[in-house]
């Protein structure tokens, strides 16, 4: 994983490799929002110990952000650098086109497409292919506005989802109707989320000097 650009961490990539390691085998995991697999890899591997399979959902849109079909070449080279081949299928479409006609069941979902909070929205309605107490992952969930949002929304203020935990900005939830302690741990994270949103006022400042004064290092935005 190290060796493939992206903003997965070590603790985030762990993170995932648990859940899956969760699953029994012919178990199917989707993924929404692949890039150069940094993430798939960890999702195949730990997919081929339980005997599951991996479907990873890009569209690999052109523009600076996204990568075009250079990016779906590093993904596949990738993918199969790591001898996954045989457990992890390219799904190539927009993950809002692709949920209307999707009828495949699958029993872990992972969330790391466009972060506004339409999509994200959307995207969280791919769970409905899961079993009850299924679990969804989320990259981004409190450090990008959009996610935030729709979290606050869809799962704090709703009655679908409950929220488990989270590896700094990977969160994790389940198929549960939440109860009060279940929202509030939800709303004790949104220090943590102004606090990004203040670091990357910052770094759009291009006042990176000042981002370090309250810990942050590197160009880049949190995650």
């Amino acid at each position: 994983m190290a060796e493939i650009p992206g903003w997965l961490t070590e603790d985030q990539a762990r993170m995932l490799w648990d859940a899956v390691r969760r699953l029994g085998p012919g178990a199917t995991v989707v993924e929404i929002g692949s890039h150069q697999g940094r993430s798939t890899i960890v999702l195949g591997h730990a997919a081929r110990t339980v005997g599951a399979r991996v479907v990873a959902v890009d569209a690999f849109v052109d523009g600076r952000l996204f990568g075009g079909a250079g990016t779906r070449d590093r993904f596949e080279a990738n993918v199969k650098e790591a001898g996954l081949d045989d457990v992890v299928e390219l799904v190539v479409g927009y993950s809002t086109e692709l949920r209307r006609g999707w009828t495949r069941p699958f029993d872990l979902l992972y969330v790391d497409g466009k972060h506004d909070y339409w999509t994200y929205v959307d995207d969280l309605r791919w769970s409905a292919h899961l079993p009850p107490g299924g679990e969804i992952l989320v990259h981004d969930c409190f450090s990008s506005v959009g996610v935030t949002a729709g979290t606050l929304v869809a799962v704090l203020l709703g009655d679908r989802y409950t929220y488990l935990d989270r590896s700094r900005s990977l969160a994790r939830f389940t198929l549960r109707r939440p109860g009060l302690a279940d929202r509030l741990r939800i709303v004790r994270q949104l220090p943590w989320f102004c606090g990004n949103v203040f670091l990357k006022v910052l770094l759009r400042l291009r006042l990176h000097a000042v981002a370090g004064w309250f810990g942050h290092r590197g160009p880049y935005d949190p995650f």
